[in-house]
């Protein structure tokens, strides 16, 4: 089934959560935490995602974060699942 969309409220908090695939490890070294932390870092500045805290566990990741524009999470969520699905593969 797939997923409903988001829905954007200005200027209002949202808690995200990302998981991998089934539930595997999208993290396995600390090199993998460090890639992601300053990745989320660079693409939050470049779609406008203020983010307040984050959480990054070995299957999955937790972000507080305030969108400035409707497309702020999508873009954000989108470039880090593609980032952490292509180095858990390995390509």
């Amino acid at each position: 089934m797939a997923r409903m969309p988001g829905f954007f409220i200005p200027d209002q908090p949202q808690h995200i959560i990302q998981r991998g695939n089934n539930r595997e490890p999208i993290f396995v070294d600390r090199k993998d935490f460090q890639f992601c932390r300053e990745y989320l870092k660079d693409v939050a500045a470049r779609y406008g995602l203020l983010v307040h805290a984050y959480v990054l566990m070995t299957n999955h990741m937790h972000l507080l974060a305030t969108p400035e524009r409707e497309e702020s999470i999508p873009k954000v969520m989108q470039s880090i699942r593609v980032i952490t699905s292509c180095k858990s593969k390995k390509l």
